[in-house]
């Protein structure tokens, strides 16, 4: 009596860490494709990124031959910071 009682206590025990051990494996695949997600996330904002970066380089040095070639010209032109230009005018 005794003896199939501890059985029975050892096979539920045995199934609750069977169930336990599944459902840390479920939550493990699902931590898994979280982490896969992300990775894609980061690699697609890294590639982002760095078009971005090269458009802005383009864009600074498409600016200054501008303004090389209007100094050239000799042609007057005033650059104004549109930051300061914006502080100035809430200032008014």
């Amino acid at each position: 009596m005794i003896k199939r009682r501890l059985c029975k206590e050892y096979l539920e025990e045995i199934e609750r860490l069977e169930r336990s051990i599944r459902e840390l494996e479920d939550r493990i695949i699902e931590l898994n494709t979280q982490l896969r997600m992300k990775s894609e996330e980061v690699t697609s904002l890294a590639i982002e990124n760095g078009n971005l970066r090269y458009k802005l380089e383009k864009l600074e040095k498409r600016y200054n031959q501008l303004i090389e070639l209007l100094k050239k010209m000799k042609i007057p032109f005033i650059i104004i910071d549109e930051d300061e230009f914006e502080k100035d005018q809430e200032n008014i």
